[in-house]
């Protein structure tokens, strides 16, 4: 197989495959030198957005979803270990807090992100799902970070991101963090209309965006 070919089969399986088909292909990941970040963006993730979006609209089942999860899990099993050892190589580029905002239960594009700016130099710390705005802001003071990353999968909750940067402005503390937007329904006309530093589409946009932003800061 090609990398092409590995990258098509990679979320394929996270789709419709098991466990151990899983590993198979991320160890031929391993194998043929392909990037393990590469890996994650354009075959893992590429099959989970898939099933999350066949999930929200009702042609996927929660049985569905958990054995998709399961199978990214199991190819992160293998691409993990490769993924830490180029990381020991790379410095903390900074740290970034990631959630899912008030009244968003969806994790899974925010959990990739989270993968994806982690195995990328960033020290990440993830509140989960459904956090209130000020609790937000109160982690992101505890915990000094430079950036704040806003995950909202709904329309119904994308006003919670503009709410949060509305109160940091209210705060007088809008300036101490870079905030980002991501999500389903979220796209950059969205990001300039609340005020927002920046929207990723994806979770090597993300990457981009955060680096780009870190490197201003220097």
């Amino acid at each position: 197989m090609d990398k092409s070919q590995i990258l098509e089969k990679l979320a394929a399986v996270v789709i419709d495959g098991t466990e151990d088909e899983a590993k198979a292909l991320a160890q031929a990941v391993v194998a043929n030198h392909i990037d393990p970040l590469e890996a994650i963006e354009m075959g893992l993730s590429k099959g989970m957005t898939i099933i999350g979006g066949k999930f929200e609209c009702g042609d996927a089942y929660l049985p569905e979803l958990l054995m998709a999860a399961a199978n990214f899990n199991a190819a992160m099993t293998v691409l993990k270990p490769e993924i830490d050892a180029q990381k020991r190589k790379v410095e903390k580029l900074g740290k970034v807090l990631i959630g899912t905002v008030k009244g968003d239960v969806h994790t899974i594009g925010k959990d990739i992100v989270t993968t994806v700016l982690d195995t990328s130099g960033f020290d990440v710390v993830d509140m989960g799902m459904d956090n209130r705005s000020l609790n937000i802001i109160q982690e992101a003071e505890k915990l000094q970070v430079d950036v704040i990353a806003l995950s909202s999968v709904m329309t119904t909750t994308m006003p919670a991101q503009k709410e949060v940067i509305d109160t940091l402005k209210e705060m007088g503390i809008r300036q101490k963090y870079f905030v980002i937007v991501g999500g389903g329904p979220v796209n950059q006309e969205w990001a300039d209309k609340i005020g927002a530093d920046g929207y990723g589409k994806s979770a090597i946009d993300a990457v981009t965006l955060v680096k780009s932003m870190m490197a201003k800061k220097k």
